[in-house]
C-alpha cells in the first residue's frame, strides 16, 4: 500500500495551506477531498493519515455532508490512524468520542483579544511533552475564527488552553488531535479568507494582512512545525 495522507475540505476557500506546500516539498502522496463540491470520503483504511480542515459548518448540524463526515471520523478513530483536526476538524473529533459542541463564551476572531492582547495558546505539562509540538515553546501567537467550542468527553487529553476559549488543543485518545486555532494559513489563502468570511469582512482588511505580515515568520515556522511532526507520527516524512 502506498502510504499517503487524506485530506478532507469542508468548503473551498479553507485549503490546506501550509500542509500543501510540505506535502509538495516532501513529495508526499495525498487525496483532497472538498466535501463542498459533493465528494464524498473514501474508506480511511487504505491512508497513513487523516486530516479535516475548517469551516463554517456546526459538527451539531444534521446535514448529509456532516452526518457523512462524522460517521468517517469514527471510522478513523476506531482504526487508529492518526488524524488532524482543525477548527471544525477538532469539534467533529470531539463529537464523534462522545464530548459536546457549544457556543463560545466569546467567539474568537483575528489575531486579537478583545482587549487588543494577542490571540496566545499555552502548551499544558502534557502538550509540552506530546509529539506533535515537538520542537516548540511554550507559547504560540495564533489565529482565531470560530464560535463554538468544546466539552471534552473522558479519554480526552488538554494539551493547550487559551484566554477566551480555553480548549485550544486536545488530544483525542491517543491517535488523534485536534487544534481549535489555525496554523495553516498561508498569505494567499489569508488573503480569500478576508474577502470570503462574513467575520473578517468586518474587520479592517489592510489591518489583518498587516498583522500576518508582522508575524508571517514566527506563524509559518509554527505551522510547518506541527505539520511536519504530524506527518512524522503518521509515518509520512522521516528526520
Amino acid at each position: 500500500m502506498e502510504p499517503k495522507l487524506l485530506i478532507v475540505q469542508n468548503i473551498v476557500h479553507e485549503a490546506p495551506g501550509i500542509l500543501l506546500d510540505l506535502l509538495h516539498d516532501q513529495g508526499i502522496a495525498y487525496d483532497l477531498i472538498d466535501l463542498s463540491n459533493g465528494e464524498m470520503i473514501p474508506p480511511p483504511l487504505s491512508y497513513s493519515g487523516v486530516v479535516l480542515l475548517g469551516g463554517p459548518q456546526s459538527a451539531n448540524d444534521s446535514s448529509t455532508q456532516i452526518l457523512h463526515e462524522l460517521g468517517r471520523v469514527q471510522e478513523t478513530l476506531e482504526a487508529g490512524i492518526p488524524c488532524l483536526g482543525i477548527c471544525l476538524g477538532l469539534q467533529l473529533l470531539v463529537k464523534a468520542r462522545g464530548g459536546r459542541v457549544i457556543p463560545c463564551p466569546v467567539r474568537e476572531t483575528g489575531f486579537h483579544e478583545p482587549d487588543g492582547t494577542p490571540y496566545t495558546v499555552h502548551l499544558t505539562p502534557e502538550g509540552r511533552s506530546d509529539p506533535l509540538f515537538r520542537g516548540l515553546p511554550e507559547h504560540l501567537r495564533v489565529f482565531q475564527l470560530h464560535g463554538e467550542t468544546v466539552v471534552p468527553a473522558p479519554g480526552m487529553t488538554l494539551l493547550a488552553t487559551g484566554r477566551g476559549c480555553r480548549m485550544q488543543v486536545l488530544k483525542i485518545g491517543s491517535t488523534a488531535w485536534g487544534l481549535q486555532c489555525h496554523f495553516e494559513m498561508t498569505r494567499p489563502m489569508f488573503e480569500t479568507w478576508t474577502i470570503t468570511d462574513p467575520s473578517l469582512m468586518n474587520m479592517d482588511r489592510e489591518e489583518l494582512l498587516a498583522e500576518f505580515d508582522r508575524i508571517e515568520v514566527v506563524y509559518t515556522g509554527t505551522g510547518r512545525t506541527i505539520l511536519r511532526n504530524f506527518l512524522d507520527i503518521c509515518g509520512l516524512v522521516s528526520r
